[in-house]
């Protein structure tokens, strides 16, 4: 599928030589115990930006690639400048597709920190080569992209990590030992909420305002659109699609959910084994308009009874601004230590709700924060619930720290694409519903919408692709 021509041996020889600054290079037969990951990143901004530090910080790795469709934009220098003057030695590419060809065998694992529309397609060129992959979250833009990835993780067998970084931490460890010990068996209710500003707040829903935003504008030099829109259908060049912004458009981003959903939905997700929902139901919706996400969303995924004792459980999704949700007793009073950050591209949380999660029992109730936060019983039984529960270890390794040595097949990826996929797929279902404003009703055995035709045609949302891009949908 990836022929090598003369063309791609020179280059990538001439890249192998230019990477002899890096120490610790691997050699042909694999990873020693003090060699390094080399790591190409594509999309370098933002939270792109972080992560590229956070994975270089493990001492794991070098960073010999950097590959984004804005590099050259002098005034995006706050966002990249950082990342480029830091590594000045990595080769510089706007086309991910050209990255590959020139630096192929260089090359260990790819972290891709672009657009939620373009995670599927860096990912599945990365893992055709054989390259691990760490992905940002959402994994992918439509449920159908996620069901590819799950089956390419089989395929090639490639070291795979979503970037929920909460699922290396006290969280995952503590949630997994309550589940696995029976305490969480009659879980009949879960609630998230994550209400800070978010970027399409500020059209107020009114669609007037947001075409209006979306005005067609030129395209300046250095920005490589075509790349950036990857498999999407054409569109007119405009700057507000860009810096995080794009997060806004259905079109392009997975909203609130697909970004805050899988820091705190994550391991009641995988521990209570919710698999996919057999509804979806919008019970407030404020602000719905066609084009963005609303300015206030409240979902309920309903989830039938599984094995081992697990009866069926009620998921509720608040988001926006002052959309909270009934508080049970004692709440107030219980402090979550959180480590969540900042919600990027709005004003912050305020002092009223941090995003978090409360989960309901036969006979307690918890309260849980987001990311690595850990969960505490509240209650007039809260004693004696905490009481009852079992120890968890520390982690081994950092969420990056887990990625890199699964690369080198030291460690297992604990986000690997067969936890992460699902997980994101029942978030795409609640981003459907949302969109369509409509209780939507999905098969768990045909894994079809089957009360609603367009929001079945958006399993399958962004194709077919553009030409040219066709291939990625093939496993």
């Amino acid at each position: 599928m990836f022929p090598t021509s003369r063309r791609t041996f020179m280059s990538s020889t001439v890249a192998a030589s230019a990477l002899s600054a890096f120490p610790f290079v691997r050699s042909a037969q694999g990873f020693s115990a003090f060699s390094k990951v080399n790591l190409a990143c594509v999309g370098i901004g933002n939270q792109g930006g972080k992560d590229i530090g956070d994975l270089y910080d493990t001492g794991l790795c070098n960073i010999v690639a950097l590959c984004d469709t804005e590099i050259g934009d002098t005034s995006a220098k706050p966002r990249v400048g950082g990342i480029l003057k830091k590594f000045p030695n990595a080769q510089r590419f706007t086309d991910f597709r050209k990255m590959f060809d020139k630096m192929d065998k260089q090359i260990d694992a790819v972290l891709i920190g672009t657009p939620d529309h373009s995670h599927f397609v860096i990912t599945m060129e990365a893992m055709r080569r054989g390259k691990g992959v760490y992905v940002e979250k959402p994994l992918a833009h439509s449920f159908n992209q996620m069901e590819l990835l799950m089956a390419a993780e089989k395929k090639y067998k490639v070291a795979c990590q979503m970037g929920n970084q909460g699922h290396s931490e006290a969280n995952y460890f503590q949630f997994k030992a309550y589940a696995e010990s029976g305490a969480l068996k009659g879980v009949n209710k879960f609630v998230a909420h994550m209400n800070g500003a978010r970027r399409w707040h500020k059209w107020g829903g009114e669609v007037a305002k947001i075409k209006a935003a979306l005005a067609k504008q030129e395209k300046p030099d250095f920005m490589d659109w075509d790349t950036w829109l990857a498999h999407v259908a054409d569109h007119d060049y405009t700057g507000q699609y860009l810096n995080g912004d794009w997060r806004c458009f259905y079109e392009f981003g997975n909203g609130a959910l697909g970004d805050w959903g899988a820091h705190i939905l994550d391991t009641g997700h995988e521990f209570l084994k919710w698999g996919l929902p057999t509804s979806v139901e919008p019970i407030k919706m404020v602000g719905w308009n066609p084009i963005t996400f609303p300015m206030q969303c409240t979902l309920q995924f309903k989830v039938p009874a599984r094995g081992e004792g697990l009866p069926a459980c009620d998921i509720f999704w608040y988001e926006g601004q002052k959309n909270f949700p009934e508080m049970p007793e004692g709440f107030s009073k219980a402090k979550v230590v959180t480590d969540a950050p900042t919600s990027g591209g709005g004003s912050g949380f305020g002092k009223d709700l941090p995003p978090g999660k409360e989960v309901y029992g036969d006979g307690f109730v918890f309260k849980g924060g987001s990311h690595g936060s850990t969960l505490i019983p509240i209650g007039p039984n809260a004693k004696d619930v905490e009481a009852k529960m079992p120890k968890y270890p520390k982690s081994s390794s950092s969420h990056y720290k887990n990625f890199l040595l699964s690369v080198k097949g030291e460690e297992t990826c604990r986000s690997n694409f067969a936890v992460a996929a699902p997980l994101c797929q029942f978030m795409a279902l609640g981003v459907i519903a949302t969109r369509v404003n409509a209780k939507i009703e999905f098969d768990l055995k045909t894994r079809q919408i089957t009360n609603h035709e367009a929001a079945n045609a958006m399993l399958h949302v962004g194709e077919p692709a553009r030409k040219g891009w066709e291939d990625y949908f093939k496993v």
